[in-house]
């Protein structure tokens, strides 16, 4: 695998792993009431969505083991481009429903390298 690809999937990791960080213990209610948290995830997305963007380029075969990397790219789209209109229950709901898969394929696709 080229070295900038394997940039890309490690700042997706680690983007990953920081949600994972930032939000153990707290609960929906806990996000919802935490703008510094709110903030430090979105970005977090961001940079995951665009890592992927940019994987994809690069190295589409090794974007595409991600089943949702559209979806990834896009929602960095919606956080980017539609930040007025950003819905903190739907990230929460992104963090609950695909945060796990995104780090269990993030690792499974650098431990394939």
């Amino acid at each position: 695998m080229q070295r900038e690809a394997l940039k890309y999937l490690y700042d997706i990791l680690e983007a990953a792993e920081k949600v994972q960080r930032f939000v153990a213990g707290s609960s929906e209610d806990d996000y919802l009431s935490d703008e510094l948290l709110q903030s430090a995830v979105e970005r977090q997305f961001e940079i995951i969505g665009e890592a992927m963007g940019k994987l994809h380029k690069i190295a589409p075969d090794e974007a595409e083991r991600f089943v949702d990397y559209k979806k990834m790219i896009a929602f960095r789209n919606v956080l980017i481009h539609g930040y007025a209109t950003i819905d903190p229950v739907i990230v929460w709901g992104v963090v609950e429903s695909n945060l796990n898969d995104v780090l269990n394929q993030a690792r499974e696709a650098l431990s394939a390298d």
